[in-house]
This record gives C-alpha cells, sequence and structure tokens, in this order.
C-alpha cells in the first residue's frame, strides 16, 4: 500500500491549497469529490452543512482507494471530524497529483 504525499499537517507545501482549503473548503471539497468521480456542486454544498462530517470521509475513502493508500473509513472520519481543515487541503494535494486522464478514461 502507498502513503500520501503530504502528510496531514502538510499543509504548508502548497500555499495556494491550503488558503483554498482553509478559507474556501466547500469549493475544494467539491473538486476534490469531481476528481473522484462524484458531484462538484453537490458535494461543495453538503461541505456548507452538518452533512460534511459524513461527505469528507466517503471523499476521502475515494482518494485513498484511487490511489492505494492504507487506512480505513473510521479513520477518516475520525480525522475529518478533529482536524477537518488539515483533511480537506491533504485530500486536494493529493488529487492535484492525480492524472486526469485516467479519471476521463473511468468515466466513460
Amino acid at each position: 500500500m502507498g502513503e500520501w504525499q503530504h502528510g496531514l499537517c502538510g499543509c504548508f507545501d502548497n500555499l495556494g491549497a491550503c488558503i483554498l482549503g482553509y478559507f474556501v473548503p466547500c469549493y475544494t471539497i467539491g473538486k476534490d469529490a469531481e476528481t473522484v468521480g462524484d458531484s462538484c456542486i453537490l458535494c461543495g454544498i453538503l461541505a456548507l452543512t452538518p452533512a460534511a462530517i459524513i461527505t469528507v470521509p466517503i471523499i476521502r475513502q475515494k482518494v485513498r482507494e484511487r490511489q492505494g493508500i492504507d487506512g480505513g473509513f473510521i479513520s477518516d472520519c475520525l480525522l475529518s471530524f478533529f482536524c477537518m481543515c488539515c483533511v480537506v487541503v491533504q485530500m486536494h494535494q493529493e488529487c492535484m497529483h492525480m492524472s486526469p486522464g485516467a479519471m476521463a478514461m473511468e468515466r466513460e
């Protein structure tokens, strides 16, 4: 199994992702959801509600599965509950490294 390319506290590895994740998390979550094949708009809207507590772990799980990263849904839920902004930034940094061509082929 692989590992995250950026640690949970690696927020400042990419200052742009950090700013987006902390100040506009609904946009960041939506774009990450789109990267793994979910609805950008729906997940972005859900990120503005208490449903973010379950939406973010679901997206995180899909990112982990696509990248072959070890972990479990329970740990995704706990991390999302206690460190939401750090999780959002970490996911976004990982999604930025995913190949867009592979996602286009899967959607067809």
